[in-house]
């Protein structure tokens, strides 16, 4: 019996032997096909050209700004090294100010870059002023804030898959202040119950911290609840950062219009006026037009030969030409 078992042992020690051969053959064969096709991918990747596409922020601009908003278009130029289009599924951005949050969102389904070439992909980004203002009350009306913004771009690319490119840029914007606008005096020049001509001393307030580059204006001014002028004015000046600006305004009325109130502003009492208009200005951040208004104001008239210049902290006088007034 014994004699009869041994080739049966000796045949399973060889077959396990064998097994085992084949096992070193079969992984050493799968190992270098792995090889060979990653080596072709590889070298298929590299004869067609895939890569990383590339990004940079090119540029900030700002389309749009008034009192109550401002429009930031943000420029980014995306590079696409591959042979094929590659989708640009969706980009999101933030805007903070010294770590605090100004407005942040995503734009899905961004659009496709070209193969082999580059575009300049614009994001649209949009401030309230009210919501900066009633969520952070140190940031104050007038000044210029500085700002960061970031960017995240995700990109799907062949070969690699999904990728993220983050970016960031630094600038400043403002948040602007409407000027104080007051009527300090109107001197006359010709008086006559028909028709007068005089000169109107209008204050201009700049409580911003830049320049207000004036190009042109336009207001309706009422005294004692008649209204005596309305033009518009295109002279240009520069109505300076924290400081106050005097208009010196041509203008012509009919004083039989005013009634018995006529006799009390040729005694000198106060006269009530009410003053509402635009002021159309350059800034360093872009065009503005600014409404001015006062109402429940309290001016003077003078004659032409009144030297009396109570000071108001006035820093400049501008004096405008003739214009043709509406009315």
């Amino acid at each position: 019996m014994s004699s009869s078992e041994s080739p049966k042992v000796t045949e399973g020690k060889a077959n396990r032997d064998n097994d085992g051969h084949n096992d070193e053959e079969k992984g050493g064969f799968l190992g270098k096909v792995k090889d060979f096709i990653q080596d072709v991918g590889e070298k298929i990747e590299e004869a067609v050209g895939f890569g990383k596409p590339t990004a940079d922020v090119t540029g900030i601009h700002i389309p749009h700004i008034s009192l109550e908003k401002v429009e930031l278009i943000v420029d980014i130029c995306i590079a696409n090294p591959n042979p094929v289009p590659i989708p640009l599924v969706d980009i999101e951005y933030l805007i903070e100010s010294e770590e605090r949050k100004l407005v942040s969102g995503t734009i899905p389904d961004a659009g496709t870059i070209h193969a082999h070439g580059s575009e300049t992909v614009k994001v649209p980004v949009l401030l309230i002023y009210d919501d900066i203002k009633s969520t952070y009350k140190e940031i104050k009306p007038g000044s210029i804030i500085p700002y960061k913004v970031r960017v995240v771009l995700h990109i799907d690319v062949p070969v690699f898959g999904r990728i993220s490119i983050p970016l960031e840029k630094n600038g400043e914007i403002p948040v602007p202040y409407k000027p104080d606008v007051s009527v300090d005096k109107i001197k006359f020049e010709q008086f006559s119950f028909e028709e007068s001509t005089a000169i109107l001393h209008l204050n201009l307030d700049n409580k911003n911290d830049f320049d207000l580059g004036l190009n042109a204006m336009d207001y309706e001014l009422w005294l004692s609840n008649v209204s005596i002028a309305s033009a518009e004015l295109k002279d240009s000046a520069n109505i300076k950062k924290q400081e106050t600006t005097t208009m010196n305004i041509p203008i012509s009325f009919r004083p039989k219009d005013f009634g018995s109130a006529m006799w009390d502003m040729i005694r000198g009492r106060g006269t009530g006026y009410t003053i509402k208009g635009h002021i159309d200005v350059n800034t360093p951040f872009g065009h503005m037009k600014i409404p001015i208004s006062k109402e429940g104001g309290t001016t003077r008239l003078k004659k032409g030969d009144d030297d009396d210049d109570d000071k108001v902290g006035t820093s400049s006088v501008v004096t405008m030409q003739k214009t043709e007034f509406r009315g």
